[in-house]
């Protein structure tokens, strides 16, 4: 009876030299199936060439590449397309390709469904059934890379971990994924190229500062007074406003990365010159840049997209105090593939 052979993904660089030693051959293969494996993808031993057919096998004996692959894709009209990846293990998580004119953005998933509950993400209502490993977030990366040189001609320029999952709960893999994409090694991106994105967990922002992270910081905030982020993230009860606050502070004394505060304006709760004062407030506790976000509506929420006005005036008392703000419009969302709105729908 075959033993489960282990996804040979898992093993670092010394594990695989040392395997290889085992079964008598030189430290050199080792680095060729790493280089295999992270910087040219490959998803099978078979493609393996500049090893002996008889390697192959030996390895396809041992090992597995638990390689995800594209179970669904739709193209919206914005040229967004979303893919449904599907696991080794049937289950499915999502990722994005976010065109604009400046860049390709791939937007990968961090677990299988969330254990957080915002109120206005679709994600959340989903339960969170695993973490995914670092090979499973570097797959999604690599395939939507080739997604944007096969579909656009372009490569793909910056990662963003806002796809379904917290991060910061899923902090080690997400790190060695990190690693994996940035590495020479791997994908070589530039570390500045890449967010993460959390909901807010006070003690990890400050662990992330304790391993001088080089990746950018990104808080979803949504509001910025305690009762209102209370109501629509849950989170916020046990990693309140004033600890958030001391931990982005931390965090930027350890890496002087400036942080962004991502703020989605939703009529009628936190659209008022009042909430951008607060806001305002916020701002000066720590280097940083907001994103105002597009809100999109999801089946049976309770929320809806401020008015354009709203977002104008909001917009425009920020930029008067000196605060860096872009905004972001939705892409994708005629495909279900917008901020939130992640819920395996296909």
């Amino acid at each position: 009876m075959q033993t489960s052979r282990q996804d040979i993904r898992l093993l670092s660089k010394e594990a695989l030299t040392a395997y290889f030693a085992t079964i008598g051959e030189k430290p050199f293969r080792a680095k060729q199936v790493y280089e295999w494996i992270w910087k040219k993808s490959a998803r099978s031993f078979e493609e393996m060439t500049n090893l002996s057919k008889e390697l192959r096998n030996t390895l396809e004996e041992h090992f597995v590449i638990n390689a995800i692959s594209v179970a669904t894709k739709q193209t919206s009209n914005d040229r967004t397309i979303k893919s449904g990846f599907k696991l080794h293990d049937s289950h499915i998580i999502e990722g994005v390709l976010i065109p604009t004119e400046d860049r390709m953005t791939a937007c990968v998933s961090s677990q299988v469904g969330c254990s957080l509950t915002c109120k206005f993400c679709a994600t959340g209502r989903l339960d969170r059934i695993r973490n995914l490993d670092a090979a499973e977030i570097y797959d999604q990366v690599a395939i939507i890379k080739h997604q944007a040189e096969s579909a656009y001609g372009i490569p793909l320029s910056n990662v963003v971990y806002m796809g379904m999952g917290e991060p910061l709960l899923n902090y080690a893999n997400v790190l060695e994924s990190i690693e994996r994409i940035t590495s020479h090694e791997g994908l070589g991106m530039a570390p500045k190229r890449i967010t993460v994105s959390t909901a807010g967990i006070a003690k990890m922002i400050k662990k992330l500062g304790d391993d001088q992270v080089k990746f950018n910081l990104a808080l979803s905030l949504h509001a910025a007074n305690d009762i209102k982020r209370d109501k629509i993230m849950p989170i916020n009860e046990h990693n309140s406003l004033e600890a958030l606050k001391e931990a982005l502070q931390y965090f930027y004394s350890k890496t002087k990365s400036r942080v962004t505060l991502e703020y989605i304006v939703f009529k009628g709760f936190n659209d008022e010159i009042s909430d951008a004062r607060e806001l305002a407030e916020f701002c000066k506790s720590v280097p940083c840049k907001v994103n105002l976000i597009e809100y999109n509506p999801i089946e049976g929420g309770e929320f809806t997209n401020a008015a354009e006005d709203k977002i104008n005036a909001f917009w425009q008392f920020l930029v008067d105090r000196n605060i860096i703000v872009n905004f972001r419009r939705s892409r994708g969302k005629d495909i279900d593939a917008a901020c939130g709105q992640l819920a395996n729908k296909h």
